[in-house]
Order: C-alpha cells, then structure tokens, then sequence
C-alpha cells in the first residue's frame, strides 16, 4: 500500500513497538549494560560454509534505498541490515537493546538523553563509526525537510544533537519523547551522506557496495529484479553465516512458491493460504504461521490536500460525507473476509494496532462497532439523500451516481479477492465500483487519484510511527512534494491526541491515549481495518537450517523489527536436489489463526510502517 503497501508503494504501503513508555521508565537515568543482547543466534558453526546462498523471494518494488527516504517494507527491511540503529528490539520480545549506542540515559526532566557509542562499530570501508556520524545523520534531519521524509516524526521535538565526543551522543528535546529508546532512524557514515547535494532525488543505488555498518553490505540491486548484500565480516555481534543474501522478484506469487520447490529461492513470505496447504506435505520445506504484525485495511480518500491548504487529486467528493463511508463501513463482512479470502490465517480487523499487541489493542464498544449491516447501510444512505434511480444506481443530490474505484496491488490475491466481495456487497446497495489493479499503485496515490485503496502497514513495537502517518504534519508541503501520509488525512482531535501520547511516560497512560486515538480513527471513518492477517511463509530446511522468529514464541520472519532472521539463519550441512513428493519433512511452525500476546516485564509489544501482501513497513 504506498508505501502503501505491497500491495503499495509509498503513500500509503511495510509492528507495535515496546510500549516504549514501559522501557523509557525503566531506563530513565540508568545505563543500559552492553551485556543486554538479544537472543543467541540459532545453534549451528558461526562459521559460513563455501558459496552458500540464501535467496529471499519479494513481490514489492524498492521505492528507494536511501534510508531518508524509503518507506516501504522490502527497503526498509535492506536498511535494518545495512546499517545500525542507536537502539534494536531483543528478539525474544521485542524490548529495547543496544545497537549502535551500548547504554542510554536521560536525565531527570527527560529532555537530554544521552547515549554512549560503541567502540566497536566499523563502516563497511574502514572508518570507525563515531558519535558524530549519529549526530550529523539527526541535524540532517531537522534542517532538511527532504531528508525527513521517511523518519521525520522522530526528530520534530529534537531541539539541538550534539556529539561532544566519539563516544558519545546529546539529544536535547523541546520536551520529553516517548520513542527515545525506539527511534527506528537508520545512522549512516557522514563521511559518504555529507556529499549528497538534493536529498528528495538521491536514491543511493549507483555507487556499490553501499557504506555501512550493520550485518550486510549491499553490493549489488536492480529494479524490480534482486537486491545482493553480503556478510560483514567485521560487524561487531558478529558476521551473517550465510556467503550471500539475495532479495529476489517475483511479480507472479505462484511463480515464487513454484522457485521455492525447486530449490529456486530459499524463503517466500506473504504465502496465500491455498499455497500454505500445497506447501504443508512437500519435501525439505517447513512452513511458518504465525499472528501478524499487519493489518488489511480499506482506506477512504479524505479529500486530499497539502499543507498549503491547496487540495488535489480526484478522490469522488462523495465519500467526504461521513454517512457515506459509514455506509460503506456496515456493508463489509469481515467474517467472510477471514474465512472465505484468508480461510481462516487472520483475525477479524478492529481496531488500528494488530492484537499481537496486547497493550496497545482496542475494539469498539457494543454501541460504537460497525459491524454487517447491509440494512442499516441502505437506510443510511437513503436518510443522507442518496437515493436510488430507476437504474438503482444510488445517486448524490448533484445528480452524480456513487461509482467508487479502488486502488488494488496486482501482486496481491488478497485485494483481488475482497474487490471481488466489494463489488457483490456495495453492488446490492446501488453503488458501483471499478477495481484497478496496478504494479505501481503509489503514483495515483501520491497524486490523490483515487477514492478508496487496499492499504496495510506492519506494526512496530512502539506505535508513535504508524499513528504519525496520519497527522496532518505528515500531509506534503505542496500538491507537488511527497509527504510521509499514509492517506492525507488530518484531523485536529487525532493531532491533539497524537501530541499527548508522544509525550507519555506512563506506560497505562500512554496505552489508553493509543486506544483513544484508534477510536478517533475508527469514528471517522477514513480507514476501514478488515483483518489481521497471519504471517504465512515458508522455507528449505534443505538451504536453512535454522533460523530466529521474532517473538520467539509464534514469531514471524520476514520483516522483523531488527535483523535477527537473515543474521541468524545457519546454513544447511548440505544442499538437496528433491523437490515435490516424498515423506513430508514439512512442519508448521506457529500456532496458526490464534492471537499470541506477549507480555513480559511489564513491557508490551507495539508497532510500525505500512503495506500489504508486501507491506509498508
């Protein structure tokens, strides 16, 4: 969905943090200890055998691998890898970790937060990572709107970043953050980045291999064909065990599961469940489900508009009237959704935040949900003036018939399957809908041409993020500028709400203005959350040996809120030519359609970026 997500490319496509509030408190004015890592990388030789290849199948295009710009899930998930971020997420459950920066605290009024940097990060063409490479990748940040583009919402209370020493790293705020032991801002080597002149048009795939410091080096990319990243052998956890990564394309998903039986490609995520069930009896493959950390949603064109206050695009005025888009909202049937489109690997959508995330998670009220109503839907409309013609086509007071479109993702079965169902349902009530399937649906998106789109994000632990895409600061300057909206929607109650989380320490506290803000989102009417779909993939475990889910309990693997997965993947003793037929070595792993919450320490998993079948990270 643009970065809407994959089903979209940026605007709106790619996990609810840590409560952050919980693990803000519980490091405030103390030194996070190096020795707290994350979960030992899987057992196998930390030493890669000769010319082993792990190859990933995607069907999302890269929308840049400049980190300052892109947004969707397939390039944000190469930057985890590429480069360090001053804090990670423990693999086990996701609470903050060192990274590039070994120990952090703030001081007593939580406005300067220091971070130490550690001594033992290198950029990937010898030059010490420092403090100072932090630091000027935040000032660039704050003093250049285009290099805010994908992570702006991290820096826009940061007052003045300072590195008085290699070592170590100032952030003075205008007033306490609640994302500063989650600020999922890739820091890159200033040496290389300061040479950059225009931000908003410098996409970083030239020059290779690309400088960086974390895991993997990026060695080689070409558009909507692979991406290639190799070991750092000097990356101070230690080096990747595999010889080579590779993200492979594949527009047609049946062609990737088909790679994936021959021995093709390692690993394919976003399975659909038919292809899941083939793939449960085939020899040397193991599939992974598990809950997701995604949600499939319909998003309603609010009328899009730039900061200027100037309005573009040719979103249908129609579903401007909130009896419209509620309308719209009681002729879904979201138990049809789950069980006909996902057969099951989902869970009924609600609230904005994924159940995956207990402490962050709401539902409607008896008296506020939507629920399937097609009656009451048709009432509606009639009571709003849209009244049926002799055609029984609804049409406004202008004359002018509802016939809505929708953006769908020509990569991804799931839009086309619930069009399907659109089309049926809003069909009974009069009103018309063309499903447009494109490769790219981000350039109609961006420009505001559209009236409904399949949108989708992938939550973070900390949910500041994917609430962020739906403030009105994040509305691009100009109908010409790319801003960092999901979906051009700007409400004055939402922002308020917004201002008030971003600022809470408490962790109750901050949890219940997240849940105000998803009612907020919900009331309004301008995203519809359908499901949650599992995360259905599959791997060799001809090629793949062992690998780490995140959480450890029915965790995913693709898209991970660090880099755990590809890290820690050990080879396989040896490569295997079977294919299809045999005794069936393939498992599931997971605990299929039921909601896991983690909750440990009083921390709670949250959230992050955008998409669909490929989502917006």
């Amino acid at each position: 969905m643009v970065t809407k997500v994959p089903p979209r490319p940026v605007a709106p496509r790619g996990l609810l943090r840590l409560l952050l509030a919980a693990g803000v408190t519980a490091t405030t004015m103390v030194a996070v200890p190096q020795a707290a890592q994350a979960a030992p990388p899987a057992e196998g030789d930390a030493k890669s055998g000769g010319g082993t290849t792990l190859t990933v199948a995607v069907s999302q295009s890269v929308d840049s691998l400049s980190p300052f710009l892109a947004q969707k899930l397939v390039s944000t998930s190469i930057h985890r890898l590429a480069y360090e971020y001053l804090t990670n997420y423990d693999a086990r459950d996701a609470r903050p970790i060192p990274g590039f920066a070994t120990e952090w605290k703030s001081s007593a009024d939580k406005l300067t937060w220091t971070y130490t940097i550690r001594t033992d990060s290198k950029w990937s063409d010898g030059k010490q990572a420092t403090a100072e490479d932090a630091a000027w990748t935040f000032n660039k940040m704050m003093t250049d709107e285009n290099a805010a583009t994908a992570n702006g919402s991290f820096t826009s209370n940061f007052k003045k970043v300072t590195a008085p020493d290699p070592r170590t790293l100032v952030i003075e705020l205008k007033k306490p953050q609640a994302t500063m032991t989650a600020l999922d801002v890739p820091i890159v080597p200033k040496h290389v980045w300061e040479k950059v002149g225009d931000f908003s048009k410098f996409n970083n795939d030239k020059q290779f291999p690309i400088v960086g410091n974390g895991p993997f080096i990026v060695t080689d990319f070409k558009v909507d064909q692979y991406i290639k990243l190799k070991p750092n052998k000097n990356f101070w956890r230690g080096a990747p065990k595999f010889d080579e990564l590779v993200f492979k394309y594949y527009k047609d998903g049946d062609a990737a599961v088909a790679a994936l039986r021959k021995g093709e490609v390692s690993f394919v995520p976003n399975l659909t469940p038919a292809q899941a069930a083939s793939l449960k009896t085939a020899k040397n493959i193991k599939v992974n489900d598990a809950p997701g950390r995604r949600f499939f949603a319909l998003a309603t064109n609010p009328g899009a508009r730039a900061k200027d206050g100037k309005a573009f695009g040719n979103g249908h005025k129609a579903l401007l009237d909130p009896a419209v888009r509620k309308a719209l909202f009681l002729a879904v049937d979201r138990t049809t959704i789950v069980e006909k489109v996902f057969q099951g690997h989902a869970v009924e959508g609600e609230g904005y935040i994924p159940p995956r995330f207990g402490a962050y998670f709401w539902k409607p009220g008896a008296g506020q949900k939507l629920g399937y109503d097609p009656a009451k839907a048709a009432q509606l409309l009639d009571q709003a003036g849209y009244k049926k013609n002799g055609d029984g086509k609804r049409v406004g007071k202008d004359g002018r018939p509802l016939d809505f479109r929708i953006l769908c993702h020509a990569t991804d079965p799931n839009d086309k399957a619930v069009g399907k169902y659109l089309q049926e349902w809003w069909g009974k009530l009069g009103i018309g809908l063309k499903v447009e399937c494109l490769d790219n649906v981000g350039d109609p998106w961006t420009k505001g041409d559209y009236d409904l789109a399949f949108d989708g994000w992938s939550v973070n632990p900390d949910p500041d993020y994917v609430l962020s895409i739906h403030t009105c600061g994040t509305l691009p300057a100009t109908p010409k500028d790319t801003g960092a909206t999901d979906n051009f929607i700007c409400d004055r109650q939402f922002d308020a709400l917004y201002a008030r989380q971003s600022v809470e320490y408490d962790a109750a506290k901050r949890a219940d203005l997240v849940k105000q803000m998803q009612s907020r989102l919900y009331d309004t009417g301008y995203m519809n959350i359908m499901a949650y779909p599992n995360a259905l993939e599959a791997y060799r475990t001809d090629q793949i040996k062992s690998i780490t889910t995140m959480p450890a309990a029915a965790g995913n693997l693709y898209g991970q809120d660090g880099y755990w997965s590809w890290w820690s993947a050990v080879p396989a003793a040896s490569a295997s030519d079977d294919s299809d037929g045999g005794s069936s070595t393939g498992v599931i792993v997971g605990i299929g359609a039921a909601v896991v919450v983690v909750v440990g320490l009083g921390i709670f998993l949250g959230m992050r970026r955008r998409s669909t079948a490929d989502d917006r990270e």
